[in-house]
């Protein structure tokens, strides 16, 4: 059972993590408890850590990407911000994001705050709208391109034959499909660059190839999710209503309930990294973990 904590104004600040009854080890730290960082938010989304532990995340119909420093300081980051939906950091320092107002990838620079637009259409026809990115460790990079509608839009009906999973090579000079039409949604990989896992209705495992394409597609494990994250154990978190924690062989470890109607997506920050960030419609979240998170 969940217990909650209130306010004297009645606002909810704490909720206590669930321990799920199935066997296994949750890797979620004993006697943790959920704690709601920051509200007022329209749709949270897309949290990534920089190499300090800071966390971006995005509010989407604000056009916004805010920081939470590692000293617990919540600012704006970048406003208007492509209408930005999911982040990922990459190993040099950049912050990509999946920029969907003209359906276009980011790349960011933190320090001057200014952008490159990397990708901004397929086979010279516009992309459905880039949902979430994963930067491999020797730079190139996977984004899950479904079509969602957006109120904002003003361009007509998808161009493109489907919803795929696209790879970018490190020298940005290959884009390509690497999976069937499946309408992805949350992508993650391992930190040795050999799994990528895409969120799909089902939870789909890919072994990863040098020249980017993927190989050996099974199910990993049942979803619903949106997105994904790993810690540095291999355990998969998946974000949908709450987080759900499969550990590498897919069997559930723990479920962390999030008192809001939609849980969009996960990362690790903080100094350790051992403080899983959860954007939940309106609300960051954050709970303490056993395990640090996956190191990029």
């Amino acid at each position: 059972m969940t217990n909650f904590w209130l306010t004297s104004s009645g606002a909810l600040l704490i909720a206590a993590a669930t321990w799920s009854e199935v066997r296994g080890q949750s890797p979620v730290a004993r006697d943790a408890k959920l704690v709601k960082l920051a509200d007022g938010f329209l749709f949270t989304e897309g949290p990534t850590a920089d190499a300090e532990g800071n966390v971006y995340f995005t509010d989407q119909p604000n056009n916004r990407i805010h920081r939470w420093s590692v000293d617990g300081i919540l600012s704006v980051f970048l406003e208007p911000a492509g209408r930005a939906n999911g982040l990922c950091s990459d190993l040099q320092g950049s912050l990509w994001a999946c920029a969907d107002e003209r359906n276009e990838l980011w790349r960011i620079d933190l320090t001057t705050k200014t952008h490159q637009i990397i990708v901004k259409d397929y086979e010279q026809k516009l992309l459905n709208g880039p949902n979430d990115v994963w930067v491999r460790p020797d730079g190139g990079l996977y984004f899950t391109d479904p079509y969602f509608k957006r109120p904002y839009w003003t361009r007509g009906p998808s161009e493109q034959d489907g919803a795929y999973v696209y790879f970018l090579s490190h020298d940005r000079k290959v884009l390509k499909r690497v999976t069937g039409p499946i309408r992805p949604n949350g992508v993650v990989g391992t930190p040795d660059g050999r799994t990528l896992y895409v969120a799909s209705g089902e939870i789909r495992a890919y072994d990863i190839e040098a020249d980017g394409s993927l190989s050996h597609e099974r199910t990993f494990c049942e979803g619903p999710a949106d997105g994904l994250t790993l810690d540095s154990d291999g355990n998969l978190y998946l974000a949908a209503r709450g987080v759900a924690i499969h550990d590498a062989r897919g069997r559930l470890l723990d479920t962390i309930e999030v008192p809001e109607r939609w849980t969009a997506n996960v990362c690790f920050g903080g100094r350790e990294r051992k403080t899983l960030f959860i954007t939940a419609s309106r609300g960051l979240y954050a709970i303490e973990t056993r395990i640090p998170g996956s190191p990029q």
